[in-house]
């Protein structure tokens, strides 16, 4: 006696049809269509944790510009001056002290310029 795959399939199914319910027209009522739409989605949001990563990085450099360019001076330079002089601090923490912290960080600028 053959067994049927009956219920595994609906299963399956209904498993991916959940999980794209808010997807537009076919993408949410046929199975073929929202596997296709799931794996792509999938795809994506991979794609898209990678990429916040660099996102985040460009805008604390951008920000870090913006508030070296009050004080006279270019995100490059500043930078360049950061290593020469040892001062080991990231971009987010320098974003953070320049957004939250504007007195400290332009002590901090100042003390690197005049070295």
């Amino acid at each position: 006696m053959r067994v049927k795959a009956g219920t595994n399939t609906r299963r399956r199914h209904k498993k991916i049809l959940k999980s794209v319910k808010g997807y537009v027209r076919a993408r949410s009522k046929l199975y073929k269509v929202a596997k296709e739409s799931y794996l792509h989605a999938g795809q994506y949001s991979f794609a898209g944790r990678k990429k916040r990563k660099s996102d985040l990085r460009s805008l604390w450099i951008m920000r870090l510009n913006a508030a070296l360019r009050n004080h006279g001076v270019s995100y490059s330079s500043f930078m360049n001056l950061l290593k020469k002089n040892s001062i080991v601090l990231n971009r987010k923490s320098l974003s953070e002290l320049a957004i939250n912290e504007p007195n400290i960080f332009s002590q901090l600028v100042s003390q690197v310029i005049t070295k």
